[in-house]
């Protein structure tokens, strides 16, 4: 830059410096005339020492009687700002934010109503943290936001608007209630408009941490949502680290989540739950890049169209990595989804299941191992919908290492599609019974040691164990020990009653003789099953058959064709029930077949 220039650009600066600091000291001795802030923040900073003008719509909490500092209860005076700057967005229909810096703000005994128009930034999740509690009022859920149908009347009509919440923590642990509250969230915010939610910590609370429905325009991204839901008991299904109800907008909900992480969360660590049974599932929601850990689903479509799944990750969950059932409020599952480039695997249960949905639904390039049961489960749950599955498609995925069957098709399908899948080295479920007791035995929190074992490596992955009275399952398993699940998520033992005393002796049941790639146990007509490889490469193989057809499954004017079937424990295919019509040509090992 030449002298002229750097000296026009240094005298712009100034101005702009001078006339910032002449604003703010205008709005400070005027501000209830102005009904401004007097700070304004860029990502925690002074925007004056940036260069920058200062932003009148940006409110210093501390400036407005919030205290921060972990002891006077904040909530009244965040109620009051909320309630002020919302009447002031409703007179001029200029959104404000709130600006909490790094302390602990106290929210008791009361939630707080939100308005539209109103924004709370903080400094981070580690500087600005709401300790939320309730020790004068012990019925209270006390979220640190939330705005519902049945408590203020939110709908269409009277929906949230322009709002953002951004970088600051949730600490649900000082909320203690006697029973379960749907209420009892971090955020509880319903009819959403161009919501923002971003870089958020949220853990602790009684119910879902980010509990939200009916998000318009709304992006959700960069949370980690931990133990949320921990006064559920598997009969509300609430207690999501992330749970959003769908379809108050229509047809089409436009919803991003993006870079979220959920763990140890009551039920999943995502779900999306269709709210009315009159209500269309709507479209328009995505989940791209998060991660479902220990949690008691991963994620779960309870009522969606056309959800996409992209590269998340979904592992040690306690059911199912990823779900679609008639779980939800009104018992109807997704349909139309999309599930790519995700790795899904280790999950105590399945990896994959799929039930009650009237399809379609397609699993593309995807890594499903090491799970606990089933690589893929379809099934029908009884309370919903019982008809078969149309156009369901399994395709380019890695089924490998899995407890029982890769894939299993436990309910009915019409015009699936199982192509170009490498299903190998599953039946990993291959010991016999086995008890034991005495000296050799011992036992910790998450694990069984048996020194005069001699177990094949995971051979007992996915059992009930019974000892001492009690019952765990084994996430997998060495000659000589046993590592076990924990009895439910966020809890530190596998044991609800305590740890068994050394020498307590214990069973394992024993496993099922038949084990294969792929099985047919329900009708299935018209399939098209083509170029999957079947085998396994183990010097101890657990894959009996590459594919089975049980005495309750059929497979009717099916499309079978180019795989290969070669390679597995005991013979390339099992018929209980020999398949009828359709066309079967160029299967590597069928022929071979006993």
């Amino acid at each position: 830059m030449d002298p002229a220039a750097s000296a026009t650009a240094a005298g712009r600066h100034a101005t702009v410096r001078r006339q910032a600091a002449e604003g703010r000291q205008e709005r400070t001795a005027e501000p209830a005339r102005h009904d401004r802030g007097t700070t304004g923040i860029v990502d925690g900073a002074d925007v004056v020492a940036g260069g920058w003008a200062v932003d009148p719509f940006v409110y210093q909490a501390r400036e407005h009687g919030l205290a921060g500092d972990g002891i006077t209860n904040d909530q009244p005076a965040l109620q009051q700002l909320v309630d002020r700057l919302g009447a002031a967005y409703a007179n001029d229909h200029q959104p404000r934010t709130i600006y909490c810096p790094s302390g602990v703000y106290s929210i008791r005994d009361e939630g707080t109503v939100w308005r539209s128009g109103v924004s709370l930034i903080g400094a981070g999740p580690a500087a600005t943290r709401f300790a939320l509690s309730n020790p004068g009022n012990v019925t209270s859920p006390t979220p640190l936001a939330y705005f519902t149908a049945l408590q203020h009347g939110a709908s269409r009509d009277n929906h949230l608007a322009d709002c953002t919440f951004a970088r600051f923590e949730i600490d649900g642990t000082g909320v203690i209630l006697p029973e379960y509250n749907v209420l009892a969230k971090g955020l509880g915010l319903q009819y959403v408009l161009r919501g923002r939610f971003h870089d958020l910590y949220i853990h602790d609370t009684p119910a879902s941490g980010f509990g939200c429905d009916f998000l318009q325009d709304t992006f959700v991204d960069h949370l980690l949502v931990t133990h949320c839901g921990r006064l559920e008991n598997y009969e509300w299904m609430g207690g999501a680290g992330l749970g959003i109800g769908i379809g108050g907008w229509g047809t089409s909900e436009r919803l991003t989540i993006s870079a979220c992480t959920t763990v140890r969360n009551g039920t999943n660590g995502i779900f999306f739950e269709l709210q009315q049974l009159d209500w269309t599932p709507p479209s328009g929601i995505r989940v791209i890049g998060c991660h479902s850990e220990g949690n008691r689903f991963g994620i779960s479509d309870w009522g969606a169209d056309g959800l996409v799944v992209a590269a998340c990750t979904m592992i040690a969950n306690h059911q199912a990595g990823y779900d679609v059932s008639s779980l939800g409020t009104t018992a109807i599952a997704g349909r139309g989804g999309i599930v790519t480039s995700c790795v899904i695997e280790d999950n105590v249960w399945d990896g994959v299941a799929v039930g009650n949905t009237p399809g379609p639904y397609t699993f593309v390039d995807n890594r499903i191992s090491r799970n606990g049961r089933y690589g893929y489960w379809q099934h029908n749950l009884a309370g919903g919908a019982q008809v078969p599955a149309a156009n369901v498609v399994i395709e380019c995925n890695e089924f490998w290492d899995n407890a029982l069957d890769g894939v299993l098709i436990d309910t009915s399908l019409s015009d699936s599609s199982v192509t170009d899948n490498r299903v190998r080295n599953n039946g990993r479920r291959a010991e016999p019974r086995s008890s034991g007791g005495g000296r050799t035995v011992s036992y910790t929190a998450l694990s069984l040691v048996d020194t005069a074992a001699d177990w094949l490596p995971d051979g007992h992955r996915g059992e009930w164990i019974t000892a001492g009275g009690q019952q765990a399952i084994v996430m997998g398993n060495s000659a000589t020990t046993l590592t076990l699940a924990p009895a439910r998520p966020g809890a530190t033992t596998a044991w609800p009653e305590g740890t068994p005393p050394p020498g307590a002796p214990y069973r394992l049941p024993d496993s099922p003789a038949v084990r294969a790639g792929i099985t047919l146990a329900a009708p299935t007509y018209r399939p098209t099953i083509h170029t999957n490889r079947i085998w396994d490469s183990q010097p101890h193989q657990t894959q009996t058959h590459g594919l089975r057809i049980t005495n309750s499954g059929t497979c009717e004017s099916g499309r079978v064709y180019d795989n290969d079937l070669e390679g597995n424990g005991v013979a390339p295919v099992l018929f209980d029930t020999a398949p009828a019509g359709g066309h079967w040509y160029h299967n590597f090992g069928l022929d071979k077949s006993p």
